[in-house]
């Protein structure tokens, strides 16, 4: 019978719990799983390269989908809103010329107009070139030579 005191050590006689391992190696502990071959973790990380791979490419299609669902509402709400303004500024002009010709003659009112509006066209023209000079640095293949590109381009 052993003892009743559990800080005494088992007899060597006495079977105890040390070398179970939950139950799957009676005997002690195993000595580890087998290696695995150098070509099945090559071929893990190449199908998980792969797997990465192909995530990416249906992340960046998802993504291009996306901006080009974007760029079609803007630009159909963009016609609508650049129709609106157009529509707006004839009304402004055609206004405009109604109440300058009690005051100046419907000629000289319309010339006015005229040349009031075109002015405005030519600064809107003057900072659109800008905006197309800042597009064409952007996109220039070689940022270190401006020379060539802008040869090339005139």
């Amino acid at each position: 019978m052993p003892s009743a005191d559990p800080n005494t050590p088992p007899t060597p006689d006495a079977r105890s719990f040390d070398g179970v391992s939950h139950g799957y190696a009676p005997d002690g502990r195993s000595a580890g799983p087998p290696p695995e071959p150098l070509s099945r973790i090559v071929g893990d990380v190449v199908d998980n390269f792969s797997a990465t791979a192909k995530a990416e490419l249906a992340l960046l299609e998802a993504r291009s989908e996306l901006a080009l669902h974007g760029a079609s509402r803007a630009a159909i709400w963009g016609g609508v809103a650049a129709t609106a303004a157009g529509v707006a500024l004839l009304a402004l002009a055609f206004g405009a010329i109604l109440v300058l010709s009690p005051h100046i003659g419907p000629l000289l009112a319309t010339i006015v107009v005229v040349a009031v509006l075109l002015a405005i066209a030519a600064v809107a023209a003057w900072r659109a070139q800008l905006g197309y000079g800042d597009i064409r640095t952007a996109l220039r293949s070689d940022l270190t030579n401006e020379g060539l590109d802008d040869a090339a381009d005139a």
